[in-house]
């Protein structure tokens, strides 16, 4: 069983990765998020690798990260989730605030991810609530530099509280994920790092 390649990116496409390792190339297939974070064509990468095996075909999947392939795993243990609906579920939401919203049964949420209805909602909630508190946990903030913790710091809260604060202004529930997804999208690092206010003065600029 395959669990992690090194080599060269012979091609890359969002769905899917094609690495030569040694003179051989494996197909991988992919979530968009992971496809973001590789390099170009022609650099070496590494991937963590679920081997997918049917009767007829053996699939490779990666991931950049061990958190990312934990997740894709117990997402398609989820009664009607495969692998396909999975990964759309990765390339739609980062892992921590998957965590937060399944603990949170967030159904608008998750709902809004593509391929996801109200009843595979419903599922992933019972069915892995307590299974992601732990992962949510690992995600939480580095340790300092000066020998002990940082305070956890989890930007899905941070999201989680300014899409509640953006709907009890009366804005409606999709339109302020909207808002804060496209903050996200205009200045990645800075609204990782951005505290619930911010994050909603950005949005509300968005919205105006």
């Amino acid at each position: 069983m395959i669990a992690t390649l090194s080599g060269i990116l012979q091609h890359k496409d969002p769905a899917s990765v094609i690495l030569d390792v040694q003179g051989v190339g494996y197909e991988v297939q992919l979530s968009s998020r992971t496809y973001d974070k590789l390099p170009l064509a022609g650099e070496k990468a590494f991937l963590h690798i679920h081997t997918h095996v049917r009767e007829d075909a053996i699939i490779l999947y990666g991931f950049t990260d061990r958190d990312q392939k934990r997740l894709f795993l117990l997402l398609t243990g989820v009664s009607g989730v495969g692998p396909k609906l999975a990964l759309a579920i990765l390339s739609g939401i980062e892992p921590a605030e998957l965590c937060n919203a399944v603990n949170l049964k967030d159904l608008s949420r998750l709902t809004a991810l593509s391929g996801v209805g109200k009843k595979t909602a419903q599922r992933l909630c019972m069915e892995l609530a307590d299974k992601v508190g732990g992962l949510a946990l690992e995600q939480a903030g580095p340790l300092s530099g000066q020998g002990g913790t940082a305070p956890p710091r989890n930007e899905g809260f941070a999201l989680q509280d300014a899409a509640s604060a953006l709907v009890n202004l009366g804005y409606p529930q999709e339109t302020a994920w909207q808002a804060l997804r496209s903050v996200q999208q205009t200045d990645p690092e800075g609204a990782a790092e951005m505290q619930v206010d911010e994050l909603i003065r950005n949005a509300l600029r968005s919205l105006a």
